[in-house]
């Protein structure tokens, strides 16, 4: 899967799991019919929120992002579908061309660079440790509870 298939599919199932969200919020604050919706929607929305972060963090180191684009491809899961205009616009500029340079023989330069090195060498390991640390902080949020309650 190249950088660009990888991003773009997190980035539309981020898009995604916001209309659940959505969704659920409104049922629980508009119609006052459930909450469900918003543990349904919060729950997997807040679990590929973590993955889209991951990804774009991961597509940053391969593709020599400078800071301000990888920091905006982080910061648009904040905001609503903002990761479908984000994915648009690097694809647009070839900013999401090209395979996964550290898996081609290219030398990995710096501590990140031999961290996603290593991951391409045992990407079945790497997938492994990445869900169960994305399912670590996701289980610690919800530990916590939803936002709403962290300030009462």
């Amino acid at each position: 899967m190249s950088p660009r298939t990888l991003f773009r599919a997190v980035a539309l199932a981020e898009a995604a799991t916001w209309t659940l969200l959505l969704l659920g919020l409104a049922l629980k604050y508009v119609t006052h019919t459930t909450e469900l919706g918003v543990r349904i929607g919060g729950g997997l929305h807040g679990f590929v929120f973590l993955c889209y972060v991951a990804v774009a963090c991961f597509t940053w180191v391969n593709q020599k992002w400078p800071a301000r684009t990888g920091v905006l491809a982080v910061v648009s899961a904040v905001l609503p579908y903002a990761t479908i205009p984000v994915e648009k616009s690097l694809d647009r500029r070839g900013m999401l061309d090209g395979g996964w340079r550290l898996a081609g023989g290219e030398a990995p330069r710096g501590v990140l660079e031999q961290a996603q090195a290593w991951v391409l060498r045992n990407p079945v390991l790497a997938v492994v440790l990445a869900i169960a640390g994305v399912a670590a902080v996701f289980g610690f949020l919800l530990f916590l509870g939803p936002p709403d309650t962290w300030l009462a």
